[in-house]
């Protein structure tokens, strides 16, 4: 169901690329059984579960340094202003790896921040997309957060597709190439 396609320049652009990984992600993370939610390569790296809520707490985290708040029942013991918010969220998102390990919750958080991500993103003008903010310290637009929230998806869902193959289990869509489609 990808309308976005339709829409002209960037938004359209960066909504199809939204899609596709959101798309994808969630299917990871729906079709791993849930007593795989604890798994992880090494003790020093993240469990599944943290990685999808790492995912999902660095969306809300990121949407609000352009000014989306974050959910209160997530984040309401969260009062701190400006770069010391942004340190109090950050802490609060480990709290939020740590605490939140089943496969419904986490499901649950990580198609929750996406679709903030696409709805706070539809509904920006070109002039707030391109609005200067400060961010950890460093100068950037909001067009830059929005393409990292994107790279950050991108990048753990290639995690967690390696967490996938760990375990021997293929990820849940065919391979696009015609080269290694099953014979009939």
């Amino acid at each position: 169901m990808t309308t976005t396609a339709r829409i002209p320049g960037f938004p359209g652009e960066y909504l199809w690329e939204l899609d596709i990984v959101t798309r994808q992600i969630v299917a990871l993370a729906e079709a791993l059984p849930a007593e795989k939610y604890a798994w992880r390569p090494d003790p020093e790296a993240r469990p599944v579960s943290a990685v999808l809520v790492h995912v999902a707490a660095g969306n809300f985290a990121l949407l609000e340094a352009v000014g989306v708040p974050v959910p209160d029942d997530l984040y309401g013991g969260v009062s701190a202003q400006g770069q010391e918010r942004l340190w109090a969220l950050v802490r609060r998102n480990d709290e939020l790896e740590a605490s939140i390990l089943e496969k419904d919750a986490v499901v649950e958080m990580l198609k929750r921040s996406l679709e903030s991500v696409r709805q706070s993103f539809s509904q920006l003008s070109d002039a707030e997309l391109e609005r200067r903010l400060h961010f950890f310290g460093e100068e950037t637009t909001g067009r830059r957060v929005y393409l990292r929230l994107l790279a950050h998806a991108h990048e753990h869902m290639g995690q967690m597709i390696a967490y996938y193959r760990c375990n021997n289990i293929a990820p849940p869509w065919p391979d696009w190439r015609p080269d290694r489609q099953p014979r009939t």
